[in-house]
């Protein structure tokens, strides 16, 4: 019994002995899978965002393969975009030396250096206004020609109608071959709050049709001294730059719904005042200065009044003021050449 004790524990002990001797290796073995489980990990993890990274890649260039015909249109867009921009700047420039469009007049006075080209302007519902004028002031028929003759066309200035070709455009177009007395503004819309496009439009239009000293602008409700208009424009013949009229100022309305308001009166600075600027019931422009406005109009800021629509154009050019109180209509003074009708 005392001898089988020792062989029982020493047993024992080589039993306990061998998970020490066998877990080194096993240690190693399993750190080796640790890592290379990690490794193949994050080769995989790798290029699964290559492959991610490379399908974006192909997609965004998948948009940019073009076939031959789809490279021509767009050499071809860009080539016709080139040209259009080259022919835009060819032609401001035509217009700023002098070589604007010539069109004849329906009086056949084209070519002819006239004195003055008197645009009165009128509207769809003004039929009366007109049969009026033609009867008093305004000369109608042979008197018209004659007057043209002596170097002064007068028309009535009206655009379209916004329904294109209506029985209002229609009217004007039969009164028009009636008297021959109408000045159609094709390209502008008619109507009141238009206007300050409408000055634009008739400015450069006239400057187009017509070579004249001066371009006058008439509202409908003056009445003309057709000879003493005349003779002040024949006293400034040749003067070149001239902006001439009844000069005022005045405050730029500010709130909304009130007569004349004005919606960019911030622009006017604290004092909210208009700058100098010629009445719009009867305004003059020689030529050069119309002929500035035609070749600027695309980029000519308009306000919300035709008069001071102009004055703010004349401010940036190297414009003569001549506050000429014969042409205050509302005034009371005996020799004015105008009055309210």
């Amino acid at each position: 019994m005392e001898n089988s004790i020792p062989v029982s524990t020493k047993s024992e002990r080589r039993w306990r002995s061998k998970p020490l001797q066998t877990s080194k290796p096993s240690l190693v073995l399993a750190f080796f899978s640790c890592f290379a489980w990690l490794y193949v990990a994050g080769r995989l993890w790798q290029d699964a965002e290559n492959r991610t990274l490379l399908s974006n890649l192909l997609k965004r260039n998948t948009a940019q393969f073009l076939t031959v015909e789809d490279k021509l249109v767009v050499l071809g867009c860009k080539d016709l975009e080139r040209r259009i921009v080259e022919a835009e700047m060819e032609l401001t420039l035509a217009k700023s030396q002098g070589y604007l469009k010539n069109r004849l007049s329906e009086n056949g006075s084209s070519g002819k250096k006239m004195l003055a080209v008197i645009g009165v302007y009128t509207g769809f519902g003004s039929h009366l206004k007109r049969k009026v004028f033609r009867g008093s002031w305004m000369p109608r028929g042979d008197a018209l020609k004659k007057l043209e003759e002596r170097g002064v066309v007068i028309r009535f200035v009206i655009g379209r109608s916004a329904n294109r070709g209506d029985s209002l455009d229609r009217n004007i177009d039969s009164e028009n071959r009636s008297t021959k007395d109408f000045l159609i503004l094709e390209g502008h819309e008619e109507a009141q709050e238009e206007l300050p496009k409408k000055v634009k439009s008739f400015f450069s239009t006239a400057v187009q049709t017509w070579d004249a000293e001066f371009y006058v602008k008439v509202d409908d409700n003056i009445n003309l001294d057709l000879e003493g208009l005349i003779e002040l424009l024949e006293r400034r013949r040749s003067q070149d730059s001239a902006y001439i009229g009844c000069m005022k100022s005045g405050e730029v309305v500010t709130e909304e719904g009130k007569p004349w308001y004005e919606p960019d009166w911030w622009k006017f600075g604290d004092e909210k005042s208009y700058f100098r600027h010629a009445s719009g019931s009867l305004l003059i422009l020689s030529k050069n200065m119309a002929r500035y406005i035609d070749i600027n109009s695309a980029s000519l800021k308009s306000y919300a009044h035709d008069d001071t629509s102009v004055g703010s154009w004349m401010m940036g050019v190297q414009a003569t003021y001549i506050d000429d109180n014969r042409l205050c209509c509302s005034s009371i003074k005996q020799d004015k050449v105008c009055s309210l009708a």
